[in-house]
């Protein structure tokens, strides 16, 4: 399934227990019907206000359209079980491929939650058997991570860093040989994906700090053509998703699935601006998360101080905060880079950004985005604690700054959280400001990793760790 890199998926889950079993069996046998007929309004017609919010009707039909020209049409479908009282799972058969797919209902029976990813069969012996050789981490920290990586495919190594009371640990793991092994990799390199998008806001509070832009501000002004339609985007809107931009430009050509960023340039884009620019919130102020729009705001950003994104990003925040092993590519990295792994655990090339780099470009260390999240809990660090500062209610659960998403931890606390993830790698990171506290994982764990489900938990899991001592 090399091509599930393409499809969109959502997750709106929620805590609440299910309802009646029937109302599931008849919500996935309603949607097997409209889907294979192509009636993809009317699914979207049965998704509750926050799952319209978080995937509109353009990018419902987009996501459909993708994934039936990809996997073509139901043809059966199996309940597996509820997971985490949250949602229930189906093994469903399509034409060409068998995937998993879990979708949740609210109170009102609407679907509230719809994931889609490989199916995987239930662990293996081979992977039961994996070994724990973390002794000389502490037990519960050991347990922890070896309890959410002893699936993952041999070679994929785990950086991690754990922040309290002004003291970083650091827990690197390396998986060789079906064992859990210790290994010093804090200094290594990392794609870290969709992190990026918080060092994106985060340059532009730095110019909103120092007078140079407003957040208000049209990112028009800097073209020297007019947007589609007249379209107008602000920064903020890009800075916290709610432009109406979808999440890819469709004159994006997904077919390079090794590297699929890496010849869309300016060019590209302006002709997208020009041309095709459409948004799917004109009416209504949502919230839809969009690569586009964090690669048009790092863009953007470049063309207002007259330089590129990626030596504001230096100059800005890498300079600024001591982050001397962030990159902008992987050129010339040699032994510092940790090589990525695709699905199946082989290694694969790293992903190269043009205009987009803003959504997804960084390469870091657990080292480097440490000295980032501490600075975090820096009031004095102005244009960080304006990235924290709600801007968007996404729903009950959820908030949004401008590229942090903030969560509430159990006893009500924010807990500012983004997560990444490439063809080689996935990443999360979560900073609490109230406790001092903060959790960064950095792998060569692939997003179509069936398993690199497990990296957000992981690090979510950790943070409850630090912050019950």
């Amino acid at each position: 399934m090399k091509k599930i890199f393409a499809l969109l998926f959502a997750i709106l889950m929620t805590n609440q227990i299910f309802a009646q079993t029937e109302n599931y069996k008849t919500t996935i046998d309603q949607f097997q019907t409209k889907y294979n007929a192509g009636k993809y309004d009317e699914i979207f017609n049965s998704f509750s206000i926050e799952m319209k919010q978080a995937l509109p009707l353009e990018s419902t039909k987009e996501f459909l359209t993708s994934l039936k020209s990809q996997v073509g049409k139901i043809e059966n479908k199996e309940f597996i079980k509820y997971e985490k009282e949250t949602y229930a799972s189906y093994k469903i058969k399509f034409e060409k491929a068998v995937l998993s797919v879990n979708i949740s209902l609210n109170e009102n029976h609407q679907i509230n939650g719809l994931f889609v990813k490989p199916f995987e069969e239930s662990a293996t012996s081979e992977a039961k058997n994996t070994v724990n050789v973390l002794s000389k981490y502490p037990k519960e920290i050991a347990q922890i991570i070896y309890s959410k990586s002893k699936d993952f495919p041999n070679n994929t190594q785990l950086s991690i860093a754990v922040i309290k009371n002004g003291k970083t640990n650091y827990y690197g793991i390396i998986k060789e040989n079906d064992s859990i092994k210790p290994i010093e990799n804090q200094s290594k390199v990392f794609e870290i994906g969709s992190i990026t998008k918080v060092f994106t806001s985060t340059v532009l509070a730095s110019l909103v700090e120092d007078k140079k832009i407003n957040l208000a501000d049209h990112v028009n002004n800097y073209y020297p053509f007019t947007f589609k339609d007249n379209i107008n985007i602000s920064f903020e809107s890009l800075a916290n998703h709610t432009s109406g931009l979808p999440r890819l430009p469709e004159n994006l050509d997904l077919s390079n699935e090794s590297n699929p960023y890496k010849n869309y340039g300016k060019k590209e884009l302006e002709d997208y601006l020009k041309n095709t620019l459409k948004l799917d919130n004109k009416l209504l102020k949502s919230y839809a998360y969009s690569n586009l729009g964090a690669g048009l705001l790092g863009h953007t950003l470049g063309l207002s101080q007259k330089t590129s994104f990626q030596e504001l990003l230096k100059k800005r925040i890498f300079d600024k905060y001591k982050m001397t092993n962030s990159f902008s590519n992987s050129r010339n990295l040699g032994e510092k880079l940790v090589k990525g792994l695709n699905a199946d655990g082989e290694t694969i090339p790293n992903w190269d950004f043009d205009v987009l780099f803003g959504g997804g470009g960084i390469l870091s260390t657990t080292e480097d985005l440490a000295k980032f999240a501490t600075a975090q809990l820096n009031a004095k660090n102005k244009e960080l604690t304006l990235t924290r500062i709600p801007t968007f209610d996404i729903s009950e659960k959820m908030k949004i700054g401008l590229g942090w998403h903030i969560l509430k931890s159990e006893n009500g606390q924010n807990l500012f959280w983004h997560n990444g993830g490439t063809a080689g790698y996935s990443s999360s990171m979560t900073v609490n400001t109230d406790n001092k506290t903060a959790v960064i994982i950095l792998s060569n764990v692939s997003a179509f990793n069936p398993k690199m489900e497990n990296i957000d938990p992981l690090c979510f899991e950790l943070m409850r760790e630090m912050n019950k001592k």
